[in-house]
């Protein structure tokens, strides 16, 4: 194609096609992109390879380690079998045939191990009395016992197995009641359920699923299963061999490794366990180095080509620089340097255009360049000015309060907030290291201006700083100084910084007489001004269009306790296990003789802010004691809990301010449970352990409120003295569709079980949400699917109605909604 008539891509493209540097890097690339692949492709090879060695040795340490669990069991149904055999008052039972005595030890020792079966055979193994009456096709289980029990057993007439019964399988041991010959044989047997299979996996990354069949030509049935439910009607097909050996199959469309293990090939119905390790979970830690190895070969792909187009451009790049040089200084341009970059000819003739260049442009000024820095301001922070603000203001507050003034202490103060204008901008424009250099410019210049006289300095946040002024008609003086200060501008490397900042002060008492209070108002004036580019501005009523409501509402929060405008609400625990009642929360309305029912969260936030909350939380718990013996001597003795907030954390006066409720009421201190949120403590935790520790001691339980939306952990809880978790309804109301919130919910309630902690799930909507829920082993639920929160004295009545209700909504009929 004629030249003229290419396109402008198709000319580049020729034009980077004929470039020596193109081809140099392109070859570079091209050779180590190959080498890359085929050693990724070799190491992959070699970790699936390794994984699936892995797998098999897996699958053969869960086989020892699934026959030690049931081997464990064995031995435990054998000693209570034993130690059962072996007590004077149950073998005169036996001899005295008292079947009263016999069923209640039978039922006392095999609840005391954990036992679904607890069975009296006479000599002729017939049965005699049991703790519970055994299925019908458990006899014939008991009779093969029997045979392997008179054939020998374990030499000390012990017999035990697994049986599958009714597509169950059961755990079985026998042992002879003798004196001295055998009067009589004593059965005990575990249910072989989801449990044990669950304990294998939580023990091991092996899934556990076990199977019987009726009879040699019949179809495997699985009994339990560890693995998804989704997933274990899938076992049965593919799992067909009776092999051992560990080999690879699909379930569900997933790859596992899988050992059979056969558990009593010589039963009637044949028992087996499949062992399965999902080939995925065993691969992911080798596919994580990988992406690794492939992220780097990336990376050195990219600094070859880099690397490459660097050293070629080195050798074209001086003639094509020479002739760029010859072209300007053609045109008149004489600023620009010619490089010189080597000392051959070609350098030889670079100099000659560079001294032509200098001799014409002698002039030329060299810019220098200084290093760029980034270091702290080295100034208090937030939490220490605040200390040094509560002080100053309490100092004042107890001299007005004497009627005294200590020597140069003003019955005033103030505080002046400033931030720098346009400083995200210069962050944005020279990058972090010089935003901090400029904060600490900012710092050294504020200490220059205030430091002498020993003002409390501090940056609050990354722009804004803060000074206390012992005198309020120091504010605006002091911000004039500082404005002057900054005047002059601020030299970052060779930048030169032009920069303001937007100021707020706030006087007190006139504005606030609370340290956060004298804070907000300081930072209303300061953003304020820096809408308004003003400069400076004291704070003013007209720019808080929320003052004057918020002084009302704190005026009506005090008034409303003493007018009982306070109402309390209570919302159901219910037991998921049972549908037992067990609980309520206590929760607070607010009736407003003209707002109406205020929302909580228009008053309760605030009333933490002012530190008014203590208040409302005293009324709450005294409302809660006074109405837990009401509710007791009606039949309904429940653990009642009270929210406690940050502050009341923080009151080291709590705990005795409760004794004394309790004492006024005569309630018992387990009558009363106390939720504390995840933040609460978080604010200051070595304050908030000491206080629930004096909790604790006194008897009353704790709670942890909205887990799962804070920052701490189940291991910081454990060292917590709390008994019940509670999931924030966050996670909880969408429990119905969302897998991601099944997998959250559950390793939840997992690990907080492990930790013997209590589970309360919050937000449960719904019957699906219910039953999701009780799958998982959750404790407690409570949330409109039960019971809206109600009214303090309509909640008995819907406690007394509750067993009532509770089969209808829990077992709905098969046309419900």
């Amino acid at each position: 194609m004629p030249e003229a008539s290419a396109s402008p891509l198709q000319r580049w493209r020729e034009r980077l096609q004929r470039r020596l540097s193109t081809r140099l890097v392109l070859a570079s690339v091209t050779l180590l992109v190959l080498v890359q692949a085929l050693g990724l492709l070799t190491l992959r090879a070699s970790i699936e390879r390794i994984a699936r060695q892995s797998i098999v040795q897996e699958l053969a340490v869960g086989e020892r380690l699934f026959q030690r669990l049931l081997a464990q069991n064995g031995q435990r149904l054998r000693d209570g079998a034993g130690l059962l055999v072996a007590d004077y008052g149950f073998r005169s039972a036996v001899g005295s045939r008292d079947m009263e005595t016999i069923v209640s030890a039978l039922g006392n020792h095999g609840r005391r191990i954990g036992a679904t079966h607890a069975i009296l055979l006479d000599t002729d193994f017939a049965l005699q009395a049991a703790a519970t009456p055994p299925e019908a096709p458990l006899m014939p289980a008991l009779q093969q016992l029997a045979q392997r029990a008179q054939a020998g057993g374990s030499g000390d007439g012990v017999a035990g197995g697994l049986v599958a019964i009714d597509g169950r399988v059961h755990q079985l041991v026998m042992v002879p009641m003798r004196a001295p010959l055998v009067i009589a044989w004593v059965v005990m047997g575990f249910r072989v359920d989801d449990d044990l299979v669950n304990d294998m996996r939580r023990l091991s990354s092996v899934h556990v699923a076990l199977q019987t069949r009726a009879a040699p030509s019949a179809d495997w049935i699985t009994t339990a299963s560890s693995l998804a439910p989704l997933t274990t009607p899938a076992l049965a097909p593919p799992v067909s061999s009776e092999a051992a050996d560990s080999r690879t199959v699909r379930i569900a469309g997933q790859a596992y490794g899988l050992r059979i293990a056969p558990l009593d090939a010589d039963n009637d119905a044949p028992l087996r366990a499949l062992l399965l390790r999902s080939v995925d979970e065993a691969v992911a830690p080798y596919r994580s180095l990988q992406w690794t190895l492939l992220i780097i070969g990336l990376l050195g792909t990219v600094a070859l080509a880099a690397g490459g187009l660097w050293a070629a451009r080195r050798i074209t790049t001086p003639i094509r620089e020479l002739s760029d040089a010859a072209q300007r200084l053609a045109a008149g341009d004489f600023d620009q340097p010619v490089p010189v970059t080597t000392r051959d000819e070609i350098g030889d003739l670079a100099q000659t255009f560079e001294h032509m260049r200098t001799s014409i442009d002698a002039q030329r000024q060299q810019v220098t360049r200084l290093a760029y820095w980034d270091p702290l301001t080295g100034l208090p922070n937030r939490a220490q000015f605040r200390e040094a603000l509560a002080a100053a203001l309490a100092m004042r507050e107890q001299a007005a309060r004497l009627g005294q003034r200590g020597d140069g202490l003003h019955a005033t103060a103030a505080i002046l907030l400033l931030d720098l204008d346009r400083f995200k901008h210069i962050n944005d424009v020279l990058g972090y290291p010089m935003g901090d250099q400029l904060l600490r410019e900012v710092g050294q210049r504020l200490q220059g201006v205030i430091g002498a006289r020993d003002y409390p300095i501090a940056r609050l946040s990354g722009d804004e700083f803060a000074v206390l002024l012992p005198d309020a008609a120091l504010g605006t003086t002091l911000a004039a100084e500082v404005a002057r200060a900054f005047e002059a501008p601020m030299q970052l490397g060779e930048q030169s910084v032009d920069l303001r900042a937007s100021m707020g002060v706030a006087h007190y008492p006139t504005h606030a007489r609370e340290a956060d209070e004298l804070l907000a108002r300081a930072e209303v004036a300061m953003y304020a001004a820096k809408r308004g580019t003003a400069g400076l501005l004291v704070y003013d009523e007209r720019l808080d269009s929320g003052s004057a409501k918020t002084l009302s509402l704190l005026s009506d929060l005090q008034r409303a306790i003493g007018a009982g405008e306070l109402r309390l609400f209570l919302q159901p625990k219910i037991a998921l296990a049972s549908g037992e009642l067990v609980g309520a929360e206590a929760l607070l309305r607010w009736q407003h003789p003209t707002r109406g029912m205020v929302p909580p969260l228009d008053f309760i936030p605030f009333a933490e802010q002012t530190g008014f909350i203590r208040h409302l939380t005293a009324w709450v718990i005294g409302e809660i004691l006074r109405i837990s013996p009401q509710l007791a001597s009606a039949g309904h003795a429940l653990s009642l809990a009270v929210n406690l907030s940050t502050r009341d954390l923080m009151d080291l006066e709590l705990p005795d301010k409760i004794a004394a409720q309790l004492a006024r009421f005569s309630v018992p201190p387990h009558a009363l449970k106390l939720e504390i949120t995840e933040s609460a403590i978080m604010d200051d935790p070595s304050r908030a352990e000491s206080v629930l520790d004096r909790l604790h001691g006194m008897g009353l339980p704790l709670s942890i409120d909205d887990f799962g939306t804070g920052y701490s952990s189940l291991a910081y809880l454990k060292r917590l003295p709390v008994k019940e978790l509670k999931i924030d309804r966050s996670f909880v109301m969408h429990l119905d569709r969302e897998d991601g919130d099944h997998k959250i919910v559950r390793s939840t309630i997992d690990l907080a079980h492990t930790l013997d902690l209590e589970v309360v799930a919050e937000g449960v909507e719904n019957l699906a949400i219910w039953r999701v829920l009780q799958s998982m082993g959750c404790d407690l639920a409570q949330g409109y699917f039960v019971s809206r929160p109600l009214p303090a004295d309509q909640f008995e009545t819907w406690a007394r109605d509750w067993p009532s209700r509770r089969d209808s909504l829990l077992n709905p009929g098969p046309h419900a909604a």
